[in-house]
């Protein structure tokens, strides 16, 4: 095993589930999954940590259970974190050039702490800048400006924002139990580390997380992320509509959507229904798989137009050649890809994580641990230019775990299919 010094631990908190990953870079280049973990969300709403003490605890329990999995305890995690107040903005900043008629690295670092120091609306700050080009006497599409001749520099830059709280809230959380936040990201930026390939980013693509409770998405052009957005609703809010269409209760229309749920009502079978039994003397209740999918093909149709508006406003619908990747646990409906391509006009893929990980587990191919991964490959990239405390020896004191290891926990699911639907037990999902 390499230092723990060189170990990694990520954190992707969702609305409706928190996943955490430890790894470690191996000789071959790859990554060496050393824990994986996943909890139900706890103090959460809308991709944002509201109650402090019980997100604490889902923290607590996850932490405990990566504990578990390899020598030593967690000191330091970074965190992939996405609410609906995540917002892009444009930044342009001039400087003239010295004596010597050359561009500097002092120039640049001068336009970059303009950009991160610019006015925002009380309460919000700037989480990622992203450089786009550079102008130099009026010579547009600079990427490498240090050294170049000119008088006059131009640079654009791309700022993402989102409330102080965000970060705040999650740092407060983990102090309670000892343990510090390293790097925060915006999850789709994490999301993009993991699923985007360097040609598709160059050639344009917009790609699109459809979790529980937010949809994010993120538009690239010439390598460069050039939009960020959190559209607020996604499978949870078809859920609901699950409910209210059919008049059943919220945990049996998330099995019904799971299980039998589709994207276009057209494509479902005319004489298919499931039964849901009836309790405490009422009748069972059918559901045509074709209702079914007209209500979810709704709600979906309303998120696609969304993400769509966002494309619209990032300038760059006609320059994206690669299309739309979708990625999340809703994007595992069926039928999905032809409703997005049908709604907007470009072309779409389901998407997958591209990063390199020792061994063969089917298990990490879920969706529900694409971002994580995403912020663990970045974190490792970028550990060896920062200290990181992520694991000290011994056991932390007072943390009760689950008493399972690395293959037991990822034997665990959130979601159940079943072969039969809706057992009489009560318990909530």
């Amino acid at each position: 095993m390499a230092s723990k010094q060189e170990i990694a631990v990520v954190v992707d908190i969702g609305t409706t589930e928190i996943v955490g990953v430890a790894g470690q870079m191996n000789v071959n280049n790859r990554i060496e999954i050393l824990g994986l973990a996943k909890v139900a969300s706890r103090g959460i709403k809308r991709g944002v940590v509201l109650n402090i003490d019980e997100f604490s605890g889902a923290l607590n329990e996850l932490i405990s259970r990566l504990e578990q999995q390899f020598d030593g305890r967690i000191g330091q995690v970074d965190v992939a974190l996405a609410g609906q107040s995540v917002q892009t903005f444009d930044f342009k900043g001039v400087r003239y050039t010295g004596e010597t008629g050359l561009v500097t690295q002092q120039d640049i670092d001068y336009l970059l702490n303009e950009a991160r120091n610019m006015p925002l609306e009380y309460g919000h700050k700037i989480y990622h800048i992203f450089p786009q080009n550079y102008i130099i006497d009026e010579e547009p599409d600079i990427s490498v400006p240090v050294g170049h001749a000119g008088r006059k520099i131009e640079a654009f830059y791309k700022l993402i924002t989102a409330p102080v709280s965000y970060r705040a809230n999650v740092e407060k959380a983990l102090a309670k139990m000892g343990v510090e936040l390293g790097e925060f990201m915006i999850s789709p930026v994490a999301t993009a580390e993991s699923v985007l390939s360097a040609d598709e980013r160059e050639a344009g693509v917009v790609l699109v997380d459809l979790g529980g409770g937010t949809t994010k998405m993120s538009v690239f052009y010439e390598g460069n992320l050039c939009h960020a957005a959190v559209i607020p609703f996604a499978g949870d809010v078809i859920t609901r509509d699950i409910k209210e269409g059919c008049s059943i209760l919220l945990r049996s229309a998330e099995q019904l959507k799971v299980q039998f749920g589709q994207a276009m009502g057209d494509f479902a079978e005319e004489d298919k229904v499931v039964t849901i039994p009836g309790q405490n003397g009422w009748e069972p209740k059918e559901i045509s798989f074709k209702s079914l999918a007209y209500i979810i093909q709704a709600r979906l149709e309303e998120i696609v137009d969304s993400i769509y508006f966002q494309i619209e406003k990032s300038g760059y619908l006609n320059r994206l050649a690669q299309g739309i990747v979708l990625t999340g646990g809703t994007a595992n409906l069926s039928n999905l890809v032809q409703l997005v391509k049908y709604r907007t006009g470009m072309d779409a893929r389901i998407g997958f994580s591209l990063v390199k990980l020792a061994g063969k587990q089917t298990e990490w191919e879920k969706p529900d641990y694409i971002t994580a991964f995403g912020l663990l490959k970045k974190s490792l990239e970028e550990g060896s230019s920062r200290e990181r405390p992520a694991v000290k020896n011994g056991s932390r004191s007072g943390r009760k775990g689950s008493g399972k290891g690395i293959f037991s926990a990822l034997g665990e699911k959130v979601s159940q299919q079943i072969s039969i639907m809706f057992n009489d037990d009560d318990s909530s999902m």
